[in-house]
């Protein structure tokens, strides 16, 4: 009878010890997966991709590099100041000769409401242009507007 009391005890340890295992691995995935890839920065994705980070930095000199002279002076007075997005994920990526579309997915959190923090996820597109044979953007998304020119009111 000891035997068969036994037994199920073996199980839940051996059955725990699995379940601890993935766990472990779970969480060396995602802490030590680093920094995306940096893409072909002559290519439109690789041109979002460093813009938003520079952007999500807080560097707009560093953004506003990536920007045509019209698309630095986009700023709206209503959008500055707004909360930087946390995440920026490429979804779609559509070149054409002169000019491309890149699709990202944008995500934002807040620490406020009722229920703790909060998350928000919404897709958006940037457009860009050929300009001296290199990618510019020629209009971000609202969320991820480097305000580096003089804003102005609508």
């Amino acid at each position: 009878m000891d035997g068969a009391a036994g037994k199920p005890d073996r199980i839940l340890v051996v059955l725990l010890g699995v379940i601890g295992v993935l766990v472990a691995v779970a969480l060396a995935v995602v802490f030590l997966r680093g920094d995306p890839k940096p893409l072909d920065e002559n290519s439109p994705a690789g041109v979002v991709q460093r813009y938003s980070a520079a952007v999500i930095d807080g560097d707009t000199a560093a953004a506003g590099t990536y920007l045509t002279d019209e698309a630095r002076d986009q700023c709206i007075e209503k959008f500055i100041g707004m909360p930087r997005p946390e995440r920026v994920v490429l979804v779609d990526t559509n070149e054409r000769q002169e000019s491309a579309t890149v699709t990202v997915s944008i995500v934002q959190s807040s620490d406020g409401g009722p229920f703790g923090p909060s998350e928000y996820e919404s897709e958006d597109s940037f457009a860009l242009v050929k300009s001296g044979g290199a990618w510019k953007i020629a209009a971000a998304p609202y969320t991820l507007l480097a305000c580096t020119g003089t804003p102005v009111r609508p």
